[in-house]
Parts: structure tokens; sequence; C-alpha cells
């Protein structure tokens, strides 16, 4: 009896010590507002998903291997908290990797594009809702900019293989690849894969980082290259935490630019933020657009916050770019070429 009871005591110490070694959190963000959109005359109101942040629903986890590797895993999918969706995949991000504290993290499966990642840090809205820059695919989408996975500068990646490196004094860095699996029989056999990295500096106050990306396009005979490069950076002052974005995409002779300026600013119980970007357009005269928004935050605690949004998209006469309504059914009105577009969202995000 004895020798039973020490054999179970031992199970179940070890069992106890791998959970020790061994984590699994699950985590998410329920975010919903009151939105509405004018574009010349033409209007749509409804309730929006992510106004803030991007409602989803998650899963990490990690287990400590010993001698400085990990190994962990990430699945995360959107959320349409207006109406429920209409069915959840692990869309935003699906990844395991290896990590190690002195080479880095070997990163694998559907992640952000490292690229991306200075276009939703250094926007003072983080990319989401009425007031985000939009700053991926100045060019166009997977069906404007023909043959990509999923547009010219897309924010993630599906089927790729990355690397992050460890942060060191203050530099970090990233790069990733994605398979385009086209069969190597035809031409392009390299049309949907894409390549991106980021390398940047942060430490204290400040942060500055480079990006660059390629996406691969076109037909199975003929190929299209759309490359990217974005350079941002910002400084906290305490009082202010102003920053600057510069983006710009060519390929498929067409050329964008984007240049914007924002900042935050802690104001009570909450956040100020307010952006400014203007969209150039190098190979198309008179299709311009000038963009302003204007946001607050209000923090009910650490984790809920009431916040209000309004912005404004100025279009050339050759311009018909909008804002975007992060939603499953709230649908952006038509926009004319030169009509004008503006912004409101009233809403609550919940994170835990």
């Amino acid at each position: 009896m004895k020798k039973n009871t020490l054999v179970a005591l031992a199970a179940l110490t070890a069992a106890a010590g791998a959970m020790a070694q061994s984590s699994v959190t699950l985590f998410g963000v329920v975010d919903a507002s009151i939105a509405r959109v004018s574009a010349g005359g033409n209007d749509v109101t409804g309730l929006s998903s992510g106004g803030l942040s991007s409602s989803r629903l998650g899963f990490r986890g990690a287990e400590d291997l010993g001698g400085g590797l990990s190994a962990s895993f990430w699945l995360e999918g959107g959320l349409a908290v207006d109406n429920g969706g209409s069915g959840f995949k692990f869309d935003r991000r699906s990844t395991v990797s290896l990590t190690s504290k002195s080479i880095g993290e070997l990163r694998l499966g559907r992640d952000k594009s490292p690229a991306y990642l200075n276009v939703e840090t250094f926007d003072p809205f983080g990319d989401s809702g009425v007031g985000g820059i939009n700053g991926a695919n100045l060019i166009g989408s997977a069906s404007s900019a023909a043959g990509t996975a999923e547009g010219s500068a897309p924010k993630r990646f599906s089927n790729s293989i990355g690397y992050v490196a460890p942060n060191l004094g203050g530099f970090y860095g990233q790069f990733a690849y994605s398979f385009g699996e086209e069969a190597s029989n035809i031409a392009n056999d390299r049309k949907k894969s894409g390549i991106a990295l980021r390398a940047g500096y942060g430490a204290g106050p400040l942060n500055v980082a480079l990006g660059y990306g390629q996406s691969r396009g076109g037909t199975d005979a003929v190929g299209v290259d759309y490359k990217s490069t974005n350079i941002g950076a910002s400084y906290n002052f305490g009082m202010v935490k102003p920053m600057v974005l510069f983006a710009t995409e060519k390929g498929g002779n067409k050329r964008v630019d984007l240049f914007a300026v924002g900042a935050t600013v802690p104001l009570g119980a909450g956040e100020l933020r307010a952006s400014y970007a203007m969209f150039k357009d190098k190979k198309l005269s008179n299709a311009d657009s000038k963009k302003l928004a204007l946001g607050y935050g209000y923090n009910l605690s650490k984790r809920t916050q009431l916040y209000a949004t309004v912005a404004r998209m100025t279009n050339d006469d050759g311009a018909k770019r909008g804002l975007a309504v992060s939603s499953s059914s709230l649908a952006s009105p038509t926009i004319a070429s030169g009509a004008n577009v503006t912004g409101y969202e009233f809403g609550v995000r919940h994170s835990f």
C-alpha cells in the first residue's frame, strides 16, 4: 500500500511540475459601436463591430522546454458583435512557435505581415474604425491587385514562415515569407507569395521602425510584383505622444504614397486621439485624398472604455476613397468620384 501511495504521489508531483511549466490563456476583445457613414448624400447607419479595436476571441499557450527554449501557439479569430457572424475561424492569427531567449523565435502559420505592423503602430487609432488611417493595400485588394493572395500590401500572410529577433538593447526585427503554393509547372509559380520585414529601435519614449514588403501577383503566365515601403516614428513626452508615418506602394504601373501625422494625449480618465493623412496617387492626376480624424476614449476601468470618433475624407475629383467600418453587416455607402465622406462612431470596448 505504501509503495502504491508513493507512486501516486510521484505521479501527481510530476504532473504538477509539468503544469507549472506550461500555460494556456483565453483572451479577447468585444467592441461594438453605433456608426454612421455618409458620402455625397448617401449614408448608412447601424451597429459596427470593432470601431476601436477589432473584436476577437483567442487562445495562446506556452511550454518551457528547458535550456532557454520554449514552444508556444496562438489561435485568434475575429468576432462580429453586431450580428454574431456566420462562422468562426482563426483568421486573425494561427501560429505555432519555437523560441530561444538568445536566438529568437521561429513562427509558422498565419500572422500579421511585419511591414504592416508599422501602419497600426504609428496610427493613433490603431488602423481601426472610421478613424483608422487605412494604410494597407494602398494600390488595391486581392481583386484590384490581381493575382495577389490578399492585396498589394496586406495586413496578414497565410502559409508563412517567420523569424522574430530577440530585443537587443532596444533594437528589434522581424521577417516573414508567405508561400504562394502555386504549381511549379506554371511560368509565374511565385504568384500569391509574399515577403516582408521590419527593423526598428524602441527604448524609453522613442520608437522608430522601417518596414518593407513585396506581394507577387499577375497571371499564371506573367508575374507582377507589388512593393511597399514604410517608416514610422513616435516619441512619448508624457503629456503628448506625437507620431508620424510615411508609406509608399508601387507595382502594375501604379504608385500611391501616404503621409500621416498624429498624436495621443492623456486627458482626464482617458485619451484624446487625432490624425491627419494625405494620400497621393503618383500615376493619376487629380486623384488625391486628405483625411482628418478626432476621437476620445474614456476609461471606465482598465478593461472597459467608452469612445467616440469622427472622421472626414476629402477626395479630389478623380478619387473615391472611403472610411473603414469594421462590421460584417454594415456596408459602407457607395462613393462616387470626388465625393467627400464623413463618419461617426460611438461605442464601448471590453477586453478580457
